[in-house]
């Protein structure tokens, strides 16, 4: 099924809506089984007035480097496919004109008019550095209750 076409006021309605986590216990599980090569955590959120629409956090890790991870935000709409609306990505690869540094993707209303990945696109931050500063600030900026993480604290740099 096609993603339907989102203008960017919608896609910014649905990262502000206020989300809470439903299990926030959820554990670390390694992925695949077979061969791990990396380890994930899944979130269910819910947004008052959806009905039994609602989001996805999810965190995702690689087991063998620390730089290479995301954190997500995925809107579950009632009928029609899922929609990414955001991922924090780590510095572990190269985006486009970022290279190994931690970027945040968004999706974007051109994007899924083109037919590309609706998150497709990508802006460079220095707001977080490990997968745990990702969730912190994907909680701060999409509206996530019910779930914590700490931010990174910023780091020294001698002049």
């Amino acid at each position: 099924m096609d993603t339907r076409l989102y203008t960017d006021s919608e896609l910014n309605a649905l990262r502000a809506m206020p989300k809470r986590v439903t299990n926030p216990q959820a554990r670390w599980a390694n992925k695949p089984k077979s061969r791990p090569s990396h380890s994930q955590r899944i979130f269910r959120a819910s947004a008052s007035g959806e009905g039994d629409a609602g989001f996805i956090v999810f965190q995702r890790a690689s087991l063998s480097d620390q730089h290479d991870f995301s954190c997500g935000l995925v809107w579950v709409p009632r009928s029609g496919p899922r929609l990414p609306l955001a991922r924090y990505n780590g510095p572990g690869h190269e985006h486009g004109d970022i290279f190994f540094r931690p970027h945040i993707h968004r999706a974007s209303a051109r994007a899924i008019e083109e037919g590309r990945k609706p998150d497709s696109e990508a802006e460079e931050t220095d707001r977080f550095e490990t997968v745990e500063g990702a969730l912190a600030c994907l909680i701060a900026d999409c509206a996530v209750t019910g779930l914590r993480a700490e931010l990174d604290q910023p780091r020294l740099t001698l002049t």
